[in-house]
C-alpha cells in the first residue's frame, strides 16, 4: 500500500496534479522505494532536465516517509540529470536516499541531524 502524507502533499499526495506523485511503499523496516514521473511541469533551468528542487524534494520525501517525521537538515549530492518524461527511481532509509533514472544515479541525500 503506498505511503502518503495527505493528499495534497506536494511530494506523496494523489489530488495534487502539480505534485511528483511520488509511489513510495514500505520496503523493509525503516525503508521505502518507489518512483514518481519527471513531467513538464518540473522542468528546471535547462529545457528538458527536471529542477534539481524537483529532484532534492523527491529524495526528501522518501526520507521523511521511511523515518516517519521530517529531517531537521540534508546534505545532496547530484550526479546527472533527470530528463522530462522519465521516471525518477527512488531508494530510501531513515537516513539516506538516492534517485535514480534511466539506469543512472541522478542524486543522492543524507540527513546532517540537527
Amino acid at each position: 500500500m503506498p505511503l502518503i502524507h495527505h493528499e495534497l502533499c506536494f511530494g506523496c499526495g494523489r489530488t495534487n496534479l502539480f505534485g511528483l506523485l511520488a509511489e513510495l511503499e514500505p520496503a523493509g523496516e525503516g525503508r521505502v522505494s518507489g518512483r514518481c514521473f519527471i513531467k513538464q511541469d518540473h522542468q528546471g533551468p535547462a529545457r528538458g532536465l527536471a529542477h534539481p528542487g524537483v529532484v532534492a524534494a523527491a529524495l526528501l520525501e522518501a526520507i521523511s516517509l521511511a523515518a516517519g517525521q521530517e529531517p531537521r537538515g540534508i546534505e545532496l549530492h547530484f550526479e546527472a540529470d533527470a530528463s522530462v518524461g522519465e521516471f525518477l527511481d527512488i531508494e530510501a532509509d531513515r537516513e539516506t536516499a538516492t534517485a535514480s533514472s534511466g539506469g543512472r544515479r541522478v542524486a543522492s541525500a543524507r540527513t546532517t541531524g540537527g
